[in-house]
């Protein structure tokens, strides 16, 4: 056992504003793609995957009730009282155009008041975008190692601001009529509780990577990063790349990251196994960003835990636009009966 187990997730999504309910979407194949109250330059109103919220919040709030929402999930699953649980928060990164300003402080502030407790003193704030999972469930492993009962990694993000998606559209980045090469903005707060044992899926390996050739770098792209980053989770978990029965990912539209993907197989598979399976989130709730770690990793627990996971062993990955790259393989070997 790798001493860090994914026990427990919580979400709170365009396409269900609970972990079951945003999994049972997922696998029945459903989106929430529609207008928003954004317009590109051309006059065209934005797609995106809106989180369908009661309440009308905006900004920071919205962001703390995502986050609120999915950490109560995790917390109910267990006896512990929440402010004995680490919570290590995953956050837009810091040069994000149109991030809101003193993110970490305001966000723990509204957190608070919205939990009604003070967060655990091991708590802390992770800003790298969508690699940001994978370098808190490296903390969370190191931190169960040394006594915590339980820790919990979440995510909250969303690129649905107007000054996040001018600049979006001013790097040709956002799927619309007149750009196909692009991805759908959406938001999320997503949230998994890890444990040092019991049954769910054991995080089996770790891997992290820089890619030279990042989107707009403009070099050859060998997708050297992410093969790296896959090979050092699988020598971790002492597997073969055959060995993986599937993939989760955050791909999301772009042509430069299926290409990195389909790079990254052809470089480490030799035949075998299920890894042409890839399951990927951002096809119903949008590119979710800091969140879509935690999503993954919600999604394959889940599935594990229904039964309808291809195979225990599953690798999940993840890729920044400044070359960060991330790989995590976790195995489903506990009998979810005991």
């Amino acid at each position: 056992m790798s001493g860090a187990v994914i026990s427990a997730c919580g979400m709170s999504t365009a396409i269900g504003l609970s972990a079951p309910a945003a999994c049972a979407a997922f696998r029945a194949r459903l989106d929430n793609f529609r207008e928003t109250r954004f317009m590109s330059p051309e006059g065209d109103w934005v797609l995106g995957a809106e989180v369908p919220l009661e309440e009308p919040l905006r900004g920071l709030r919205r962001l703390a009730r995502f986050l609120a929402d999915a950490l109560g999930e995790c917390f109910a699953t267990v006896d512990t009282p929440p402010d004995r649980i680490p919570v290590l928060i995953c956050l837009a990164e810091q040069d994000r155009t149109g991030r809101i300003s003193d993110l970490e402080s305001q966000l723990t502030r509204s957190l608070v008041a919205i939990l009604g407790h003070e967060l655990h003193a091991a708590s802390g704030m992770y800003a790298f975008g969508q690699v940001g999972g994978a370098v808190a469930l490296r903390d969370a492993r190191r931190l169960l190692g040394e006594g915590a009962e339980h820790v919990i990694v979440a995510g909250a993000d969303s690129f649905l601001s107007a000054r996040t998606l001018n600049d979006l559209f001013e790097s040709g980045r956002v799927l619309s009529p007149t750009n196909s090469n692009g991805f759908l903005p959406g938001e999320a707060g997503a949230a998994v509780l890890i444990s040092p044992n019991g049954p769910g899926l054991a995080l089996s390996g770790l891997g992290f990577a820089h890619e030279p050739a990042h989107i707009s770098s403009g070099q050859p792209l060998r997708g050297d990063g992410m093969v790296a980053a896959m090979r050092q989770a699988l020598d971790e978990a002492e597997l073969d790349y055959e060995a993986i029965s599937y993939r989760i990912a955050d791909l999301d539209g772009e042509q430069y990251y299926f290409r990195e993907a389909t790079l990254a197989q052809i470089r480490l598979w030799r035949g075998g196994g299920n890894p042409e399976e890839v399951w990927m989130p951002c096809d119903g709730m949008g590119q979710t960003g800091a969140a879509v770690i935690p999503i993954c990793l919600g999604l394959g627990l889940t599935a594990w835990q229904k039964d309808y996971a291809p195979g225990p062993d599953v690798l999940i990955h993840a890729a920044h636009d400044d070359g960060r790259r991330a790989a995590i393989v976790l195995r489903g070997e506990v009998s979810h009966g005991q």
